[in-house]
This record gives structure tokens, sequence and C-alpha cells, in this order.
């Protein structure tokens, strides 16, 4: 574990475990409110490293480790940016009286697609597609069969749809099992998912300060092997749906509880409104908010957990498109091309140390009607380049 002293400070003082990308804009939008910032992550100058006052390297699944942190930082706020994080560590924490954002439970439930689902569906009585949950490999080749062809496979706890697949017949069931163990996170456990044929899904970001809470416009997303690859704000759904898809939301985050804000995934064909996750925290599909609202899901997030108004201006239509590494590399530099900076599009590079094929260096963004940002967008990441 490496570490810096404490400085004495009066303001009060929020801890990110996870420092990547979404907790670097945490980190920011912290530091405008006066908020003192300690970066938690498994790695080096992982990007909110270089913008907090003190960073920490350590093991995320450690819970002595984590508390031995927490503990002596004494945080006012204790903010989980990833999944795989000791929970122990939380519920500790939280017993000794820290604020964990939304809260303890709340992350437990949230980070095991187990939790969550039967939470949900069984608890909740939200509308969710059929699953199973298998623990080996014939139990898989079994669910697979009930639910039939094509169905997904997710491990029970993963992120940025590492482990994730569809088997589109049951000659895919090997692979989907041996891909399952690329998670990161538990993979000892799988969730079976019928294919629901929606016509598409969306990021309903919700925010809750313990007095109102507000929804963002619907965000449209396109994935690639269960990773964002394209957002845009907003999508073009009936009002139906829109307003089942915010009944939807309030009805999951109320139940977590907490403040914050949270990534709550949607599945909608024609006006019905499937559950599918839910993350206690900013989500990636977010990013394109950076663009196309006056306060950001960052913000929104921060304003929420210290109990200040949500109110938000949505400026207007945009997309975001993600660049990912084709090359390893280490301390990576990300080529930008001028054209990516106009007067309604600019690109954010995220800073991390290390790239792998398929790994997210920076995110392009672009302000205009969705058709238009789209296209732009879908352009522009083809010039980011590893160089």
């Amino acid at each position: 574990m490496r570490f810096s002293a404490p400085l004495k400070s009066n303001s009060k003082k929020v801890m990110l475990l996870g420092s990547g990308e979404l907790g670097r804009e945490v980190a920011i939008e912290a530091q405008r409110l006066g908020l003192e910032v300690i970066a938690v992550d498994r790695y080096q100058n992982a990007p909110a490293h270089h913008v907090a006052h003190r960073s920490y390297v350590v093991n995320m699944q450690d819970k002595n480790a984590l508390l031995e942190i927490i503990y002596r930082e004494k945080p006012d706020f204790i903010l989980p940016e990833i999944e795989a994080i000791s929970i122990d560590a939380l519920f500790a924490a939280e017993d000794k009286g820290y604020n964990v954002i939304p809260n303890a439970s709340a992350v437990s439930k949230t980070m095991n697609r187990k939790n969550i689902r039967t939470f949900a569906a069984e608890v909740l009585g939200l509308k969710t597609g059929p699953y199973e949950f298998v623990t080996t490999k014939e139990g898989l080749r079994e669910a697979a069969l009930r639910m039939g062809f094509p169905c997904v496979i997710k491990p029970v706890m993963s992120s940025s749809g590492h482990g994730q697949s569809v088997a589109r017949s049951i000659d895919d069931i090997d692979a989907s099992w041996e891909m399952a163990k690329e998670a990161r996170g538990d993979a000892s456990e799988l969730i079976v998912e019928a294919f629901i044929d929606f016509d598409y899904e969306i990021t309903m970001l919700t925010a809750r300060n313990g007095k109102e809470t507000v929804f963002c416009e619907p965000i449209g997303h396109e994935q690639r092997d269960g990773d964002y690859v394209f957002s845009w704000q907003p999508m073009q759904m009936s009002e139906l749906a829109k307003e089942r898809a915010q009944e939807m939301a309030k009805t999951i985050t109320d139940g977590l509880g907490g403040r914050g804000i949270f990534g709550v995934e949607l599945f909608v064909k024609g006006d019905e409104v499937y559950f599918s996750e839910v993350s206690p925290r900013p989500h990636d599909t977010g990013m394109v908010t950076l663009i196309t609202q006056s306060q950001s899901e960052f913000a929104l997030h921060l304003r929420a957990v210290l109990g200040l108004p949500l109110g938000f201006t949505f400026y207007g239509e945009g997309a975001s498109a993600a660049f990912k590494s084709e090359v390893h590399n280490y301390a990576p530099v990300v080529d930008v091309d001028e054209t990516l900076f106009s007067d309604n599009s600019f690109v954010r590079i995220f800073g991390k140390p290390e790239a792998h094929k398929g790994r997210r260096l920076a995110v392009a963004l672009v302000f205009d009607k969705v058709e238009k940002a789209l296209e732009k967008a879908r352009e522009l990441i083809t010039k980011v380049k590893d160089a």
C-alpha cells in the first residue's frame, strides 16, 4: 500500500473507492465545491489520482487494507466507484458511523446481478425478462435450453461487459462458459437471461438528495461485447414509455435508498419497460451529459451527496463515442486530430497509465441533433489514435 500523510483541513472530505475516468470527473466536481478529495484504486496513477489531494494504491478487495485507509483519513463521504470492492469493508465502515454513498446495502445489492435482479423482480415486483442462476457448465446448458436461443450469459459480478456473451445455439455454451471466466469480479455463478426482443435500451440517470428525485433525459446507447461504445441524449421514446421508465427508476432507487446518482438500465419494447440493472454511481453512458446539460451527471452526483438542490438545464441534444485502444502500451499517448475540436465538439482524454486492447482511453462529445451528433461522433472517434 502506498500513501501520503493526510493534511489538516476544515473542508468536508470525500473518498473515492475506484479512481477511473468516471471517478476523475467526480473528483473535479468535488474540487469545484471545495471538498477535499482522496482517491483510492488498485493501480497507481489512476485517472482520479491526477486531480485528488491525496491518493492510495491498494487491493480494493482487501477489507483490512481499505479500512486502514478509511480510519486514517476519516472521510465525511465514501463514494464506491467500482463493483470489485470489499463490501465487508463498507458495512464495517458504515457500522462505525461513516457515510457510504448511497449506503452499503445498496452497493451490496447492485454489485451482484443475483442480488439486484431478485430484489427488483421478487421484492419490488419490477418487470424483467425470464432468468435463472447457475453454477456449473451442465447447469448453464440446461438453463439455456429452457430460456431458448439466443440467450444472454453474464457473471453475477463483473464490470464493463467483461465475461458477458450471447449464446445463439447450444454449440456456443462451451465458449460462453470460458468467456465468463474473464469477468472482473465473481464468475462462480452466472445469470442466464432470455433474450428480450426489445426495440432499444436506455439509461435513466436518477438523482436523489434526500428531499427530491430528478431524472435526466433518457440516454440511448449502443454496446459491443457488453460495453458502451456510443451514447446519445435524449433517446426518442413515447411519453407513456418515458413515464413508465421514470416510475421504474424511482421504484428501484427508492428501494435502494440513500443519496447520489443512479444509472438505471432499462429495456424498452413499444410502451413496455423492463428492468435490467442499476449502478449506484455515475454511469459510463452518461458521459454525454458533459456536453448536453448545465450540470453533468458528475455534478448532480456531488450535489445529491451533499443534499444540495438538483435543478439543472438540459441544453440540447448530443452524443458521445468511446475511444478504445488497439494496442498494449505503458504510459500510452492518445493522438488527437485537431478536427475533434470545433464549435460543437471536443474530446476528453482519461490519462490512464496503461493501455490494452479494448480499454477506454478517451471520449469524443458532440453537441447537435442526435442523428447528426452520432454521425459526427462515429467519424471523430476514428480520428483518435494510439500513438
